[in-house]
């Protein structure tokens, strides 16, 4: 990625995806999820990001966990831009 410019889509999209990932799996063994789905989009500037995780819910409540790996999309993707604003300076 050029150091003056903003991160491609399929970069955003990626790095939410790998985020919201890591958070399921660090709540659940991967044998344990019966079912996920993580989409990601990024048009015009706007991310959208929905989880769908059907676990069980011994440890963790699933959708607490889904709600969780939202969330830290959005902050990965936060954090990508950051990061590549202040290496624009």
């Amino acid at each position: 990625m050029n150091a003056d410019a903003e991160p491609s889509d399929d970069e955003v999209v990626e790095t939410a995806a790998d985020a919201a990932e890591g958070v399921i799996f660090a709540h659940y063994k991967q044998s344990e999820v019966r079912d996920m789905d993580v989409t990601v989009t990024f048009e015009d500037g706007v991310l959208d990001v929905d989880v769908y995780l059907n676990a069980p819910d011994d440890d963790a409540d699933p959708e607490a966990v889904a709600d969780e790996a939202a969330l830290a999309a959005r902050d990965a993707v936060d954090d990508l831009f950051a990061a590549t604003e202040s290496s624009g300076e």
